[in-house]
C-alpha cells in the first residue's frame, strides 16, 4: 500500500506537495513505543505503521502449532464486521444475538446427547473459550461439593480435582486461582494420556470430579471417558462418594460426534456432569469462542448465577468476564447452520485423510517414531529415532526458513525425555501444502546430517594452556549439543504447550 500525503519543506512558507507516504516525515520520526505520542497523525500513517510491523508475524495459515481457526468463509467474514461493534451482554438491546447464543446452546447439547426433554432448553453458555468455560464448569462442582459436605456435616475446606498430566493449563490455573488441589496421574513413555485406573486410585472423598481430556494437546489421543465412567461408578457404589466426570473437549468436541459416532464420551455417561468444547478450534470459528454445556439444571448451583437490571431487563449471567463482542457467537450460529452435520463431517474427513497422509509421509522417512493415535485429534506427533546428532528443536527452527511454524517440546512429568514434533491439520491444511511440508523436513533432514557429518569430522585442535599443556577445542557438534541441552533444559520448565 502506498499512501500519498502533504508533506511540507522544513523552515518554509511553500505550499504542501504530494509526497508518498515512505517519503514522508512520518516513517523518519521515531515514535515512542511506551508512551503515547503528543500529537496526532493521519489514519493512512498509523495503518502503515502498523501494517508494516504486522508483517514480521509468522503467517497463520502456515502455524501448525496452533488448534485455532485461520480461515472462514467471506460471508462469514462480512457477518463479523457487522456485528464486532455488538455487546453481547446487551441482551435487552440485542435480543436477536441473545437468541442465537441460545440456539448455539442447543445445538450443541443435542450434538453432544444431552438428555433433554421436547419442553425443556439446555443449560450452557458462550464464553471467550475454553479457559474460561473450564473456569465454570470448575467452579460449578466446587460449590455443589461444598454444599453437599455442609449439608453432611464434614468438612469442605480442602477440595481437590484429578486430571492426566497431560492436561492444558488452564487446569492448572482454575486450580491455583480458586484454591483446589490438582492431582494429577503421571505419564509414561508411550503412554501420553491419563491412565483411568490410575485416575480412580486418586480419588477421595474431597475430590469434586475427574477431568478427562478429549483430544489431548500433546498427541491429540482421545481419553478413555467410558472405561472412567465404569471405574468411577463402581468406585462410588463401594464408597458413596459420587464424584462427577468433566469431559474437556476443548480439540476432539466437534470432531467425535462426526468421527466417531459410536464412541461413548459425552452425556450418553451418566457421570458426566459437564462438557467444554472451543468453537475456535474445530468448531470453525476464528479466536475468542467457547462452550459449556451442563447436563442438567441440578449440575448447575443456582448462587453462581448473576441477575443483574441495569440494562434494561432482569438479566442472568454467569461469566467470568462482562462486556465482550456478539461477533464470535453469530460467526459460531453461521457454521453450524451453514454447514449442518453434513458439513462438519466432510471437513472433520478431509482433515483426518490428510493427518493421514502426513503421517505416512513422515513415516517414509525413517527417521521418525509416530507418537499420535489415528483415531483422536487430526495431528501428527513425531519424535526423532536418533537424536544423537540433533535434535528435533533443530528440525523445528530449520522449519521456519520455509515460513512454518511447527512446535517441538518435550512431554511432561515422567516423560520428559521424549522431545516431539507437532503438526495439527486444520480445515486450511490441504494436501499440496501436506506434501510440500514432507519435502521440507526431508530436505532440512539432508542439510542436518551433512552439517553433522562436517562438524564430526573437525579435528579437535590444540592450543598451548598457561601452565603448558594443552587446551582441547570442542568440535562444533559438542558445542550445539550444549546449546541444545541448555535449550531443553529451559523448555522442560515451561508449565504447559499451546
Amino acid at each position: 500500500m502506498v499512501v500519498t500525503v502533504a508533506a511540507t519543506g522544513p523552515g518554509t512558507d511553500a505550499e504542501p506537495v504530494s509526497s508518498t507516504f515512505f517519503a514522508s516525515r512520518y516513517v523518519r520520526d521515531r515514535l515512542p513505543r511506551y508512551r503515547m505520542p503528543e500529537r496526532s497523525i493521519p489514519r493512512e500513517a498509523a495503518y502503515q505503521i502498523i501494517n508494516d510491523e504486522l508483517m514480521l508475524d509468522g503467517n497463520p495459515r502456515l502455524n501448525l502449532a496452533s488448534f485455532v481457526t485461520t480461515w472462514m468463509e467471506p460471508e462469514c467474514d462480512k457477518l463479523i464486521m457487522e456485528s464486532v461493534n455488538k455487546n453481547y451482554v446487551d441482551m435487552d438491546e440485542y435480543p436477536v444475538t441473545t437468541e442465537l447464543q441460545n440456539r448455539c446452546v442447543n445445538m450443541i447439547a443435542h450434538l453432544f446427547n444431552a438428555p433433554i426433554k421436547e419442553d425443556e432448553t439446555a443449560i450452557g453458555v458462550g464464553t471467550v473459550g475454553s479457559s474460561e468455560a473450564i473456569m465454570l464448569a470448575g467452579l460449578a462442582f466446587k460449590r455443589k461439593w461444598q454444599n453437599k459436605r455442609k449439608e453432611q456435616g464434614k468438612p469442605y475446606d480442602k477440595p481437590n480435582i484429578v486430571t492426566g498430566a497431560n492436561v492444558q493449563v488452564c487446569w492448572e490455573k482454575f486450580a491455583r486461582y480458586f484454591e483446589v488441589e490438582l492431582k494429577e496421574v503421571k505419564l509414561s513413555e508411550g503412554y501420553y494420556v491419563m491412565d483411568p485406573v490410575k485416575a480412580v486410585e486418586m480419588v477421595d472423598e474431597n475430590t469434586i470430579c475427574v477431568a478427562a481430556i478429549l483430544g489431548s494437546t500433546l498427541t491429540g489421543e482421545f481419553e478413555d471417558v467410558k472405561l472412567l465412567n465404569d471405574l468411577l461408578t463402581k468406585k462410588s457404589k463401594e464408597t458413596g462418594w459420587d464424584v462427577p466426570i468433566h469431559v474437556d473437549a476443548a480439540s476432539g468436541g466437534f470432531i467425535a460426534p462426526f468421527l466417531h459416532p459410536e464412541l461413548e464420551w459425552d452425556f450418553r455417561l451418566p457421570l458426566v456432569k459437564s462438557i467444554n468444547v472451543s468453537g475456535h478450534k474445530y468448531g470453525l470459528v476464528y479466536p475468542g469462542v467457547g462452550w459449556v454445556i451442563w447436563r442438567s439444571k441440578e449440575d448447575l448451583p443456582e448462587e453462581l448465577i448473576f441477575h443483574i437490571n441495569y440494562l434494561g431487563t432482569d438479566q442472568p449471567t454467569f461469566t467470568l468476564n462482562f462486556s465482550k463482542g456478539s461477533s464470535q457467537i453469530i460467526a459460531q450460529y453461521y457454521q453450524l447452520i451453514r454447514l449442518g452435520f453434513e458439513g462438519y463431517k466432510n471437513i472433520m474427513e478431509n482433515c483426518k485423510e490428510n493427518a493421514a497422509i502426513l503421517r505416512e509421509g513422515v513415516a517414509a522417512t525413517g527417521r521418525f517414531d509416530i507418537l499420535s493415535k489415528e483415531i483422536g485429534v487430526p495431528l501428527v506427533a513425531f519424535s526423532l529415532k536418533d537424536s544423537s546428532q540433533f535434535s528435533v528443536f533443530d528440525i523445528s527452527e530449520n522449519l521456519r526458513r520455509f515460513g512454518w511454524i511447527v512446535p517441538a517440546y518435550t512431554m511432561p512429568a515422567n516423560a520428559e525425555h521424549v522431545a516431539v514434533l507437532r503438526v495439527v491439520i486444520r480445515e486450511d491444511f490441504s494436501r499440496s501444502l501436506c506434501e510440500r511440508l514432507v519435502n521440507n523436513i526431508l530436505k532440512i533432514l539432508h542439510e542436518l546430517d551433512a552439517h553433522a557429518t562436517h562438524a564430526v569430522r573437525v579435528s579437535a585442535a590444540a592450543a598451548p594452556s598457561d601452565d603448558g599443556g594443552v587446551v582441547t577445542k570442542k568440535s562444533d557438534l559438542e558445542i550445539e549439543r550444549k546449546v541444545a541441552a541448555r535449550w531443553i533444559d529451559a523448555v522442560n520448565k515451561k508449565t504447559g504447550v499451546c
